[in-house]
């Protein structure tokens, strides 16, 4: 995807939806954000009471050559080029590895395991946060956070202040490759293709990208996050149907273009939205936009979109 900003062009190479506002990554590892000014908490208390309605440089990263982000309620995370995570916002009580204010806005190192093992991918849903880590023995995950509903995985439900490996993967003789976090939930896809899911059950979407580009989702329809276009209402006047197993997104189908990356909101606040990225560079919204999260102008009245539509963002 091809941003104009002036002179040049800028490359997004990842985009990360969150709960009333989206983050986009450069090829330069610069950070755009927008929709509710907010790293931490975007529906609680007067934080983010202001909206963004067109991307903005976040100034704290300038110095960061930022790969990869990931929005969960109360802080958001992003990954260096080098394999760090830094984390904003939901430090107090050291909840994070780190001890600051709810509202700070600079981004802190994680602490702890982490700290000299180099990171691949980082996932975030509801207080909790995951990492893909590389190690002489291969891939592994750490979690830390929140450990309500046992998302942490390690078959308890306590938190974690620091990241804890997830030594289930050796017993189940699993290669983690891609990690996922809903607001309650998680996933791993493994080397040999197999998908490990863990936590609470229903909440509230799950999105599969298969080699071929065809992604399938199902959980919770709420917001018209999922894809499907289920303009008429059931028997009981629900327009927003819940699928209970996987079901190809024909809507992204229908767009022509090889989806490469899934970006949803992980919220217990639903007011959802997805974002999918094409291997043409090219960057498609649906669910819930009255936030301005979806980057794409709603006709009067309208909250939501049910179908994919294609993002285009001046930054000039």
């Amino acid at each position: 995807m091809e941003l104009q900003m002036r002179a040049k062009a800028v490359r997004i190479i990842h985009a990360a939806a969150g709960a009333g506002r989206t983050m986009l990554i450069s090829d330069a590892g610069q950070v755009y954000a927008f929709g509710k000014d907010s790293f931490g908490e975007a529906e609680y208390g007067a934080q983010g009471n202001k909206l963004v309605t067109t991307p903005q440089v976040v100034e704290s990263l300038k110095d960061i050559f930022v790969v990869q982000a990931a929005i969960g309620n109360f802080f958001t995370a992003v990954l260096s080029r080098e394999g760090r995570i830094y984390t904003f916002s939901w430090g107090d009580e050291s909840k994070l590895g780190h001890q600051t204010e709810p509202n700070d806005l600079e981004p802190r190192p994680l602490l702890g395991a982490l700290e000299n093992i180099p990171v691949v991918q980082i996932a975030a849903g509801y207080c909790y946060l995951l990492a893909l880590a590389c190690q002489p023995g291969g891939m592994s995950v750490y979690s830390v956070g929140c450990g309500l509903g046992g998302k942490l995985g390690h078959g308890t439900r306590t938190d974690e202040k620091q990241p804890r490996l997830i030594e289930q993967f050796r017993t189940l003789n699993l290669q983690p490759v891609v990690v996922a976090a809903g607001a309650w939930h998680a996933a791993v896809v493994g080397k040999d293709g197999r998908v490990c899911t863990w936590g609470w059950d229903g909440d509230y979407t799950t999105f599969v990208v298969s080699d071929d580009g065809d992604v399938y989702s199902f959980g919770c329809g709420e917001s018209s996050s999922l894809g499907h276009n289920t303009a008429a209402a059931d028997e009981q006047g629900n327009r927003h149907t819940n699928v209970l197993s996987p079901e190809l997104v024909t809507s992204l189908k229908q767009v022509n273009e090889r989806v490469v990356q899934i970006s949803l909101t992980n919220s217990i606040y639903w007011n959802a939205h997805t974002f999918a990225l094409t291997d043409s560079d090219k960057l498609y919204a649906f669910g819930a936009g009255d936030k301005g999260q979806l980057g794409v102008e709603l006709v009067a009245n309208q909250t939501e979109r049910a179908n994919p539509e294609r993002v285009d963002i001046d930054m000039s």
